[in-house]
């Protein structure tokens, strides 16, 4: 009997175990995880970018494989060999005297450009050389806006095409051709060259340089979509037709479209 009762004194002694957490505790741990895992992107309060809200880049083709002319934008870069690439790390960006590096953006007009791939990610390629002034920017910053006009400013993306800084008198060199063609620099969201804003805008995509190992050799890059913006009062009817150089200076309008959906058997997935 006494060494019964040693024995149930040296159990009452033990301390005794902790209790489990409460499973409501738990739950809540596991909740609050997945929560702030979602946050990916920062939003941004307070920045207008109308009339332009966000398109799947996913769909971006949709907007480029017509092949329409673009207009390119870029921002500054205050080292521009600090990113550059291989081929072309010895360019360099010249800025037109009186501007700040705020107001030292640029535009260009391409016509060269195609659709590499639909998505994951999407992937577009555009021939941009050293003779022109984007060619810099872009080999400095590694990015850039793809925006697209409509046939309602045709005039004026021909216009920004035939001109450069160099060739300008003291008046226009000192204003970016946004100031000079009346188009608004509007904020990005992924990038830092800006949107370009204006009533006959249809579409700007947000570009980051993937690739630019055949700009040595045929000034071609390819760029991946990181967002996309359209005005969608112009993605159809007159204020929305695209243009397109014929390579004479001659363009054609989007005119007729031509519905063969059904008979595309093989694209099923590229439909609504």
């Amino acid at each position: 009997m006494a060494l019964k009762k040693r024995r149930r004194t040296a159990r009452a002694g033990t301390p005794a175990p902790s209790p489990p957490t409460p499973k409501r505790e738990r739950t809540k741990s596991v909740s609050t995880r997945k929560n702030t895992s979602k946050l990916h992107i920062p939003k941004q309060p307070g920045i207008n970018r109308s009339p332009f809200t966000l398109y799947p880049p996913s769909k971006v083709y949709r907007l480029i494989e017509s092949g329409p002319v673009l207009l390119v934008s870029t921002g500054p870069s205050a080292s521009p060999t600090s990113r550059a690439s291989k081929d072309s790390k010895n360019t360099t960006i010249t800025t037109a005297p009186g501007t700040t590096m705020k107001d030292d953006i640029n535009l260009m007009t391409m016509g060269f450009h195609m659709m590499l791939q639909h998505g994951s990610p999407a992937l577009i390629g555009a021939c941009i050389g050293p003779w022109d002034a984007t060619y810099a920017r872009l080999a400095a910053t590694r990015e850039c806006v793809l925006a697209v006009p409509g046939a309602g400013m045709a005039r004026a993306v021909v216009d920004i095409g035939n001109c450069s800084a160099a060739d300008d008198d003291d008046d226009n060199r000192t204003k970016n051709k946004f100031e000079r063609f009346g188009l608004a620099a509007l904020p990005a969201a992924r990038v830092d060259a800006p949107l370009v804003g204006g009533e006959h805008i249809i579409a700007n995509v947000e570009c980051v340089v993937e690739d630019d190992g055949m700009v040595g050799r045929y000034n071609l890059w390819v760029l991946r979509v990181v967002k996309a913006w359209v005005n969608r009062e112009l993605m159809a009817g007159d204020g929305g037709k695209m243009f397109h150089h014929r390579g004479d200076g001659t363009f054609t309008v989007d005119g007729e479209i031509l519905d063969l959906r059904e008979r595309m058997v093989k694209w099923r997935m590229f439909q609504d």
